[in-house]
């Protein structure tokens, strides 16, 4: 199987890890009541560590589907090659760096993470799109 495509498959189980992260501190803070029920009623806000779990997650859906047109882009179209693979690679280290960057409220650090898993799929983007 492409390199691409295992990362991607990873990238659902870190996902699954974000979810799971955001919705255990909410849970703390809320309640399982709330866990469990509708969710319509008003809450106060989010503490610190779970709203930075939050914007977390919310942050790996915004940038998930951008990988997953460029990573599995790149091996639909036949252009993955060794520096795709090592920009998946890349991708996916910097995105597991990034939760606990943000959890723990490290500043600066956590936004160069992001900026360079965002390069690596620039950089997959311009290989499907470019060539």
């Amino acid at each position: 199987m492409p390199a691409e495509l295992t990362v991607l498959g990873l990238a659902g189980i870190l996902l699954l890890v974000h979810v799971f992260a955001a919705t255990h501190y909410k849970t703390q803070q809320y309640g399982v009541e709330w866990n469990m029920g509708a969710r319509d009623e008003k809450t106060e806000p989010l503490n610190d560590i779970a709203g930075r779990l939050d914007r977390a997650r919310g942050n790996f859906l915004e940038t998930l589907p951008l990988a997953i047109i460029a990573l599995g882009g790149v091996v639909v179209a036949g252009k993955a090659t060794d520096l795709t693979a090592i920009a998946a690679w890349v991708w996916l280290g910097a995105r597991v760096i990034y939760l606990p960057l943000y959890w723990a409220g490290v500043p600066k650090v956590r936004t160069y993470v992001w900026g360079v898993s965002l390069l690596t799929l620039l950089y997959a983007l311009g290989v499907l799109l470019l060539g």
